[in-house]
């Protein structure tokens, strides 16, 4: 066992972020059920109580672990250049992908079926990613205004959401897919989900909606 780190004295925010920097790492690179309180403690250099403290045990750790890597962090459309929808796009996948590859044990351990037994509150982080991604890809596209067909929309997103874990899985574990080919295969899935399904869908239902009307 390696020595416990030595302590110094950090802000509260700092020292949580210490702390999930290394659960992070360490939850990626072995799993929930191998690695202790104890072990994080004295990587991070802080006394275990701390970590009950700031998040109530190993468990309240590991989700919080998990929702920083699953809810789409501002950033990824912040400060987009004012040009075409797709290039934008394209930066904000590829903010993304760095997250990923940033911390690829983490994310794939996040993605995975291990993680807990995908239980009710991993469901949970899993939904309030999707439904933030949506958000996201709205702002990125710039058509956060939209109303007709809104909410049919974000459920496109969000089964748009669920291929890019799969992609990442084909990138990061089987080695089929390159980033490159990643970065072209989710901006033109999402560029032509909103210029061309989303549309078609919407036609379709405007179309139903006519057929059903009284003559």
């Amino acid at each position: 066992m390696q020595p416990a780190a030595r302590r110094r004295r950090l802000e509260p925010d700092q020292r949580k972020a210490q702390i999930l920097a290394v659960a992070r790492r360490m939850f990626g690179a072995g799993t929930y059920a191998s690695v202790s309180t104890t072990d994080i403690a004295n990587e991070a250099g802080v006394a275990r109580g701390l970590i009950n403290h700031y998040f109530g045990g190993k468990r309240g750790l590991y989700l919080e672990v998990v929702r920083q890597m699953m809810v789409v962090p501002a950033p990824a459309t912040e400060n987009l250049p004012m040009t075409t929808v797709e290039e934008r796009l394209a930066i904000g996948v590829d903010r993304l992908l760095d997250v990923v590859e940033r911390n690829r044990q983490m994310w794939l351990t996040a993605i995975g079926p291990e993680a807990i037994g995908r239980d009710a509150d991993v469901e949970r982080i899993l939904a309030e990613g999707d439904e933030i991604a949506a958000d996201r890809v709205l702002e990125a596209a710039m058509m956060t205004d939209i109303v007709e067909g809104r909410e049919q929309l974000r459920a496109m997103i969000r089964s748009y959401g669920s291929m890019v874990r799969a992609a990442t899985r084909e990138w990061l574990v089987r080695g089929t897919l390159s980033r490159q080919d990643l970065r072209v295969m989710l901006t033109g899935s999402i560029l032509h989900l909103l210029e061309v399904t989303f549309p078609a869908a919407l036609r379709a239902r405007r179309a139903a909606s006519t057929d059903g009307e009284p003559s």
